[in-house]
């Protein structure tokens, strides 16, 4: 099982219609195969200059990559978060 997260901060003002418009946009990641335990996550700590998450799952690698080469995937990526996200940090864990 893969785990992939990613930690980012948005362009847009917190709270604002537009930050709401891009996490609901970013709900098309969880319907692409493969895809499991999709969460949107807000950052609550001090010591992370990040303002959300994203994490969701992978039964395997072939699974992940079939995710990360999927045109819903790739079109996210080019219309959304590159041109909206400030910062990130993308984080895989599979099992220790």
């Amino acid at each position: 099982m893969i785990r992939h997260t990613v930690v980012f901060s948005l362009r847009h003002a917190a709270g604002s219609a537009a930050e709401v418009d891009f996490m609901k946009a970013a709900l098309i990641l969880d319907t692409i195969p493969g895809v499991r335990n999709f969460e949107q996550l807000r950052q609550v700590s001090g010591k992370c200059d990040y303002a959300f998450g994203f994490s969701m799952e992978f039964d395997s690698q072939a699974a992940y990559d079939a995710y990360s080469n999927h045109p819903l995937h790739n079109a996210f990526v080019n219309d959304r978060w590159i041109p909206e996200v400030s910062a990130f940090q993308e984080i895989d864990y599979e099992s220790y």
